[in-house]
């Protein structure tokens, strides 16, 4: 059950982390995702190279998430666990280096890690 579970909120971390994808890598300098990120036009064209490249590393974090579940789901429980906490792991890093380095970002990394705090939790509990 746990493991579903783990499984579940991993599976909505990768999800969010597909939004933010999108929004850094596809939709940066949209004036909708300015509004999101607090950017302006001019911020968001000289920054447009680096969150491209942000954008892929949060795309990369939400495969491995789903890997995990995928590899899980075939019946190898323990190496899906593992990819499911290498990606979940690294999206709840993100989320606390995001607030430790700016507390006005609390919002944010809620929204950035709240699922994969869950997950953890879950999935080392599973493995207890």
């Amino acid at each position: 059950m746990l493991l579903i579970l783990g499984s579940v909120f991993a599976a909505l971390a990768a999800l969010v982390h597909v939004y933010i994808f999108v929004l850094e890598s596809v939709r940066w300098t949209h004036p909708s995702t300015r509004r999101i990120f607090g950017t302006s036009a001019e911020d968001a064209q000289v920054t447009k190279p680096l969150a491209f490249n942000q954008g892929f590393y949060n795309l990369f974090l939400a495969v491995i998430a789903v890997a995990g579940i995928v590899v899980a789901l075939a019946g190898s429980a323990g190496a899906g666990i593992a990819l499911m906490l290498a990606g979940t792991g690294s999206m709840l890093a993100a989320a606390l280096v995001l607030i430790l380095s700016d507390s006005s970002k609390a919002r944010a990394a809620t929204v950035q890690g709240l699922f994969p705090l869950v997950a953890v939790v879950l999935l080392v509990v599973a493995l207890i």
